[in-house]
């Protein structure tokens, strides 16, 4: 499912407030690293990354490893955070899913 520009907004606002959960360092991304955000993002359905300078790849390549390698979308990317967003498979983690839908 491709967002909307509406839900992207919605995401947005939403994502606001989070601290980052994951922090992509010189070791760069790894499939290991992408299972941890896969059970991550299942739970809260929204996170936020950060970025360490000293990380070996930039935020283009790692928005292209995630989406590529998950159905993880990149709503936003500002400076060296990334703020991504899947849909929960668990109904009782839809909460904000289930806002997004509203607005398509």
């Amino acid at each position: 499912m491709t967002l909307r520009g509406k839900q992207k907004r919605y995401l947005r606002s939403q994502a606001h407030h989070l601290r980052p959960l994951f922090q992509v360092g010189k070791e760069g991304v790894s499939i290991s690293w992408l299972n941890q955000i896969r059970e991550a993002i299942e739970k809260r359905e929204l996170i936020k990354i950060n970025m360490l300078q000293n990380a070996s790849v930039d935020t283009n390549e790692v928005r292209v490893f995630i989406e590529s390698n998950s159905s993880i979308q990149v709503v936003q990317v500002i400076g060296h955070t990334l703020v991504l967003y899947q849909a929960a498979t668990d109904v009782e983690n839809r909460d904000i899913s289930d806002k997004v839908n509203l607005l398509a």
